[in-house]
């Protein structure tokens, strides 16, 4: 329906069998359940309807709250009324309107991440199945610490447990020695990507999976104790062996970024949290090679900072030279959504909790997607998980996670 004459909506502005059409203007509308449109007070950019679920569900925007029999929703004029994938994570990085909030998520699939093309194959199955705004490539785990020797038992369901480490003394930290991009290892993560980036052709972004080099250093240990008892004992010999695989995953991000990658997943892992290292500590073995990885990685758009577990240190690292921040949001003592926004210009990805993926219900996926919508605004806010998921999540949840996004 549309409506015409001096008290009417203004030019541009139509609904029709529950559908919105924006052409621009700059108008402040209010639609009820069962009456005509009535002209409001005007604003700049905003549109507020309420309309039954029903009517409501080909409109896209940010859904700010939820009654039994309709959903309020805002929409922005001044965008798009349809983004492409990068238009729409782009904005939603830099707290711009949305015509919805980006979605995505990423696990492993076993049998097929031990090579470039498999890996290529099933980040792209993944994608276009579940129409991700953008790709987080989900690479084996263990592919930053076999440059050096560290050898693994493979599994078809489930991650590969180590079976030859490559530092069990203190005196092996001394053969960690940097290695370039030509490595096999990183060779092949090289060329999963210029797949990927084919496969794609420019309608999403990529963005590679980096670990720290404390990451990388419990990976060729086989042990955070370990490390830790390193950190401990031989201080100097670890900062060593940490400055050479910093080295080395400079020049892994340099190709990285040959391949068209749109940023890099940087990936703390267990040193995110407090219950595996002190603040202190971390700002001696991890922060300052850290940063240096990041600053390779510099003016890439999609660089995100990763931090797991519990009891993060996450709000201590706001100061990390990233677009976003990725961390379990539902962990015993993480920082909430919004908690995160007060404090920071930068972006937030997650809010979807892996358990629910796993063992809820459709309707569970929705009503997490409202509550962190509501936490947000819908504004600097990705969807995702806050860690890789469990591969045997029931699809029908991976696909609510987009559904509750278009609503």
């Amino acid at each position: 329906m549309t409506a015409s004459g001096p008290n009417s909506w203004p030019a541009g502005l139509a609904v029709e069998a529950g559908a919105v059409v924006l052409a621009g203007a700059d108008v402040g509308v209010e639609v009820g359940l069962g009456g005509d449109p009535e002209p409001q007070a005007a604003t700049r950019t905003v549109v507020a309807m309420t309309l039954s679920t029903d009517r409501a569900r080909a409109l896209r925007g940010p859904i700010v709250q939820t009654h039994s029999n309709a959903v309020s929703l805002k929409l922005t004029l001044a965008m798009p009324d349809t983004m492409t994938k990068p238009q729409r994570v782009a904005a939603a990085l830099a707290g711009e309107p949305v015509d919805r909030v980006p979605v995505s998520a990423w696990w492993h699939d076993f049998p097929r991440e031990w090579t470039a093309h498999g890996l290529a194959e099933a980040a792209l199955e993944a994608y276009r199945k579940y129409d991700w705004d953008f790709m987080k490539v989900n690479p084996r785990f263990s592919y930053c610490a076999e440059p050096w020797g560290v050898e693994y038992t493979t599994y078809p369901d489930r991650l590969p447990t180590i079976a030859t480490k490559a530092v069990q003394s203190p005196e092996d930290l001394a053969r960690i020695t940097s290695v370039d991009a030509t490595h096999p290892i990183y060779a092949e993560q090289i060329e999963a990507l210029r797949l990927i980036a084919d496969g794609l052709g420019g309608e999403a972004q990529f963005i590679e999976t980096v670990f720290s080099p404390l990451a990388t250093m419990s990976f060729l240990t086989g042990s955070t104790k370990y490390v830790q008892r390193l950190m401990a004992d031989h201080p100097a010999e670890l900062e060593a062996a940490l400055d050479a695989i910093t080295q080395s995953s400079v020049t892994l991000v340099r190709a990285v970024f040959d391949t068209g990658a749109s940023g890099i997943f940087y990936a703390a892992v267990e040193w995110g949290s407090s219950d595996h290292i002190s603040w202190a500590d971390y700002e001696r073995f991890g922060k300052p090679y850290d940063v240096r990885i990041l600053e390779a990685a510099a003016g890439a758009p999609l660089n995100v900072l990763h931090v797991c577990q519990q009891r993060n240190h996450l709000m201590r690292s706001l100061d990390y030279p990233v677009a976003a921040f990725n961390w379990d949001v539902h962990g015993d003592g993480n920082p909430g959504l919004a908690e995160v926004l007060a404090v920071t210009d930068k972006a937030v990805i997650g809010g979807a909790n892996r358990a629910t993926l796993l063992h809820g219900s459709y309707g569970d996926v929705i009503a997490e997607s409202d509550a962190a919508n509501e936490a947000t605004g819908g504004r600097r806010w990705i969807r995702s998980p806050g860690c890789s998921i469990d591969p045997a999540c029931d699809e029908a949840n991976l696909f609510a996670m987009q559904g509750a996004v278009q609503r």
